[in-house]
């Protein structure tokens, strides 16, 4: 035989030494027989020992059938210890071979002791050991099957024995041998065939869990493998004292990437994200789904510096094969245990953390910190009297006044949303809109308030104008953009008198579905005023790809114009922009003569602010109406200093 065909024999007898995967699944598979099989052997055991009682020597068939079964019950003591934390690598390598030899000194032991009661009774009680060396064989490679290397041991045991029994037995022994023989090598044909089975199963199996552990589109572990990778590192660091890190990464812009380029395109930079965080090297990174990544980052490391790197990184140009792409990532981390020591929370602290890094200043990272645990419990608060609560009596309107300076006359009102809580008292709309949005509370609240607004809308001079805002999720889908227009009919107010208002921000995250709701409601014939322009993600193609009428600049913008050129500045440009594209301008946060002044220079006419009127209640919008008349709010407020205090 050649060297090559030598080994390739004699690895019928081994264990697949560059398989784990196999080697455990192999374990798991003995372990489930291992005291069926033991049972069926013990029994077989003592009735060869009965069935020969009084024809052999007492010691012959108590002796050795007496260790034998003890050395099972040992080894069936140490299967079950063993199976409760089945071994891994090399352990079950180490365990699969302990397997081998344990089957091959149990076998050899059993035949010996058969072979000295051979002779001893009748030709029947001959045939009887034949019979149970051939049934244990046969049994014991079943129960092996899945483990070829055993099932080869036992038949070259057997083989020998078999060859001794031709040679000395009858013709009726010799012939019963013979059969079993050919039984014997069909069988280990046979177990060839279910052995390439289950290795075969075993690998579609482990490919099949790979996938389920996988996303498909970056390759990264998926939300469900981050769960469990984040679950067993919490039950390590419990049990050894550790401390680690979680990440939670939202890309910022990517949405309009998707809208822009093409689906391929957003697939391309996930795709191009993953790489980058792996390269990084400074974590276990994770697609948790959509545009969100998670992190998994070992103690000692820095979270701030991992932060700054990773916004870094996701923040350079993505060049695609449709054109260049530019996003951020905003980050937030928890860190086990000073932020929780549960999975499920450490996950919830850290997208609160992210969501004070968008909220604070995207592209950047925060910390889960003590004073957001005292956020967190207030946001649950908010949210849970926000369920209990009955939003048409709780929740009220104030109106503020858009004033034309030109003019000195009122074009509209803007409604602005307050909420006197039994519970809390008066809760701010900072606090409870973001919460009404998350719980999915927004639209059944838009829809209460705006048939609020309309009914008081009925009492106003028919050239004045109702502004309400719309959160991005009152136009998420079809059924929203539905119950608005709905309501606007049913009101029978001129659809033309009405302006929407939404922010920037919020229409960016599906510019697509924005788009179609826009358009929908512009068909009914209202107005649309994109908010707070200029703090999102202010681009001259999203203007020209949306129906809008109007832009309301920000007001971080006004507090600054009297010492910052730049905000002027910015101001002028977007006075500019809304000239070039026939669009009305609105500046919000007029608190000072001087602030109004400049803004009139630099040719702003609508404006908003306390310098005009704070937010008032409905019932005194007739009385400002009959004090403010045509050219009466033109020189309201004194210079420098905040009116309508």
């Amino acid at each position: 035989m050649t060297i090559p065909g030598l080994r390739h024999l004699l690895g019928l007898y081994d264990i697949r030494q560059n398989d784990p995967v196999l080697a455990e699944a192999q374990f798991r598979a003995f372990a489930r027989q291992v005291l069926i099989l033991y049972a069926v052997l013990s029994f077989n055991l003592v009735g060869l020992a009965f069935a020969h009682y009084g024809q052999a020597p007492f010691w012959s068939i108590v002796g050795p059938p007496a260790v034998l079964i003890t050395v099972i019950v040992i080894s069936a003591a140490v299967w079950v210890h063993m199976s409760r934390r089945p071994p891994q690598g090399e352990e079950a390598f180490a365990s699969l071979r302990i397997v081998n030899f344990f089957a091959f000194l149990l076998a050899l032991c059993i035949a010996v002791w058969a072979t000295t009661l051979f002779g001893r009774g009748s030709p029947a009680d001959d045939i009887h050991i034949l019979f149970f060396l051939g049934i244990t064989v046969m049994f014991c490679m079943q129960c092996l099957s899945q483990l070829r290397s055993a099932s080869y041991i036992l038949a070259t045991v057997a083989l020998p024995y078999c060859v001794y029994y031709i040679s000395i037995g009858e013709p009726l022994v010799k012939m019963t041998v013979v059969n079993y023989v050919v039984v014997l090598l069909g069988s280990l044909v046979m177990h060839q065939f279910a052995y390439r089975d289950f290795c075969d199963l075993v690998s579609l199996t482990e490919e099949n869990g790979r996938l389920a552990l996988t996303d498909p589109l970056t390759g990264l572990p998926n939300r469900r493998s981050f769960v469990a990778r984040l679950e067993e590192t919490v039950e390590t660091a419990l049990a050894k004292g550790g401390r680690f890190g979680v990440g939670v990464i939202d890309l910022d812009g990517f949405k309009p990437v998707n809208d822009s380029l093409g689906h391929g395109a957003g697939d391309a930079v996930l795709r191009e994200v993953a790489r980058r965080l792996e390269s990084v090297g400074l974590g276990w990174p994770a697609r948790l789904g959509g545009d969100e990544f998670g992190l998994i980052v070992e103690d000692g490391i820095d979270l701030d510096e991992i932060g700054r790197r990773i916004c870094a990184d996701l923040g350079r140009p993505y060049h695609l094969r449709e054109g260049q792409a530019q996003i951020g990532a905003s980050i937030g981390f928890a860190v086990f245990p000073d932020a929780a020591t549960r999975a499920e929370t450490l996950v919830d602290r850290a997208d609160f953390a992210l969501y004070h890094a968008k909220a604070r200043r995207r592209g950047s990272s925060t910390c889960f910190a003590p004073e957001h645990e005292a956020e967190l419990r207030r946001h649950a608060d908010v949210e849970q009297a926000l369920r209990r609560a009955d939003l048409a009596a709780e929740f009220h309107l104030l109106y503020q006044p858009i004033i034309d300076v030109a003019d000195g006359r009122v074009e509209a009102y803007e409604a602005l949303a307050r909420w006197n809580s039994p519970i809390l008292g008066s809760v701010s709309p900072a606090d409870f809109i973001p919460v009404a949005e998350r719980s999915g509370l927004i639209r059944d609240l838009t829809r209460i308030l705006l048939t609020k607004a309309l009914e008081t809308m009925r009492g106003w001079p028919v050239e004045r104008r109702l502004s309400f805002n719309l959160s991005a999720h009152d136009i998420a889908g079809p059924e929203g953009v539905d119950a608005l227009t709905t309501l606007v009919v049913a009101s029978g107010i001129d659809p033309s008198r009405i302006v929407f208002e939404v922010t920037e921000s919020g229409l960016m995250r599906d510019l697509v579905d924005a788009r179609r709701a826009l358009t929908s409601l512009k068909a009914l014939g209202v107005r649309i005023a994109l908010d707070d322009f200029g703090t999102g993600y202010s681009s001259l193609s999203y203007l020209q790809r949306l129906p809008v009428d109007r832009l309301k600049i920000d007001r971080s913008f006004i507090s600054r114009c009297t010492e910052d050129e730049t905000s002027l500045n910015i101001i002028r440009s977007i006075l500019d922009l809304c000239r070039h594209l026939a669009l009305d301008c609105v500046v919000e946060g007029i608190e000072t003569i001087e602030q109004k002044r400049l803004l009139r220079s630099v040719g702003c006419r609508s404006m908003q602010g306390y310098l005009f009127q704070r937010p008032m209640p409905a019932e005194a919008i007739a009385a400002f109406d009959a004090a403010s008349g045509p050219g009466m709010i033109k020189h309201q407020g004194r210079e420098g200093q905040p009116a309508a205090a």
